[in-house]
């Protein structure tokens, strides 16, 4: 392919290296939490272990039969029983106990994070299959979300990963960990079928009449006093993206990105969400640690999406290419740097109509 210096056009069946790396850069893919260590991983002697949410998603896992397809190539799958109470991560933990040299996970990023805590500690490699709402971690990783069943080409022929670990206490987050008017949007119960349509809805709105524990963000010299909403990610959000939804230039740059939001009215707020600027808003990328404290014994928090409680103060932190991720080494969903998600327009549009409702009323 004389016309293809940079190899963008690399056949499937040769073996995938480093230089891969360096040419998801020069064909213009958004590399992602791609990293120069990427290789081409070892067959394990034991199956590895799926844990299928077929739930998730509305049902993905089953309409793309994806337990059954990860069963034809060699692996133990766990299905969750929604109707018993799961510990998943105790269940991850004694797949490791019984041998298993892989631990996986098809569900949503909250899922994914509880089992991805368990393959860190232990050291095992780690597969993502995206058949959850949204799958922002693996949006970011690349991985194909319109087809779930790709990823399991990684149990197969794949490439390691070494990406990021969040943690907000002894919890551990893929994506983020949220905090007041975030955190409330997660505790909404019509998130889970719409966030784009419920964050619109909501946000503006609780921003301006914010009740809940005060907040104060400490991270090194610097201090954030009563914010209303702190989004603490693990590596930053792209510049122009103040609720969390769009692309991580990196998963593996051992940062730590914060938000931290005030508003006074409804209409201020939907004005900022509708014109993308970051007035009023505090913005940091920073490898050390960052404690939210607040004027209540525990706090409400969205972790990955899920809502949940952690007591305060609650020290957030970044564990540096600690999670081996393995994913499938061609990757169609590794999308072009630059490019808003799919939901952003939805929020401007409704942002608009927020603020000319909210102006007319208060004058």
């Amino acid at each position: 392919m004389a016309d293809d210096p940079a190899g963008c056009g690399r056949d499937r069946g040769n073996p995938a290296d480093a230089s891969d790396v360096r040419q998801a850069d020069a064909c213009g893919f958004w590399a992602g939490a791609v990293t120069e260590n990427a290789s081409r991983p070892a067959t394990g002697a034991r199956r590895p272990y799926l844990i299928v949410n077929p739930r998730s998603g509305g049902g993905k896992a089953s309409r793309f039969r994806i337990a059954e397809r990860a069963q034809a190539l060699g692996a133990q799958v766990f299905l969750i029983d929604h109707s018993l109470p799961q510990d998943l991560a105790a269940v991850a933990r004694r797949a490791v106990d019984d041998g298993a040299v892989l631990l996986g996970v098809a569900g949503g990023d909250g899922t994914q994070a509880l089992v991805a805590e368990v393959a860190a500690e232990s050291g095992l490699p780690f597969v993502v299959v995206p058949v959850g709402t949204r799958n922002h971690f693996a949006m970011d990783l690349g991985l194909d979300r319109e087809d779930p069943s790709a990823a399991l080409e990684a149990l197969t022929d794949g490439v390691e990963l070494r990406v990021d670990l969040g943690y907000a206490g002894e919890r551990a987050f893929v994506n983020n960990v949220s905090f007041g008017a975030y955190a409330a949007l997660v505790q909404d119960s019509a998130y889970r079928e719409d966030k784009i349509g419920t964050m619109v809805r909501i946000l503006p709105e609780f921003l301006a009449r914010h009740q809940g524990p005060e907040l104060v963000v400490r991270a090194g010299l610097l201090t954030v006093d009563r914010p209303d909403a702190v989004l603490v990610s693990n590596n930053p959000y792209q510049i122009d993206d103040p609720a969390g939804l769009d692309r991580r230039a990196q998963l593996d740059s051992g940062l730590l990105g914060v938000l931290a939001a005030r508003a006074e009215t409804p209409a201020e707020t939907a004005a900022r969400l509708r014109s993308g600027q970051m007035h009023g808003l505090a913005r940091l990328a920073t490898p050390e640690d960052v404690v939210i404290h607040a004027d209540a014994p525990v706090v409400p928090v969205g972790l990955d999406g899920e809502a949940d409680t952690l007591r305060t103060p609650v020290r957030c932190r970044i564990s540096p290419r600690t999670l081996r991720v393995w994913v499938p080494r061609h990757r169609p969903g590794v999308a072009r740097t630059g490019r808003r998600p799919p939901g952003w327009a939805v929020i401007q549009r409704a942002a608009s109509l927020v603020g000319r409702s909210h102006g007319r009323h208060t004058g």
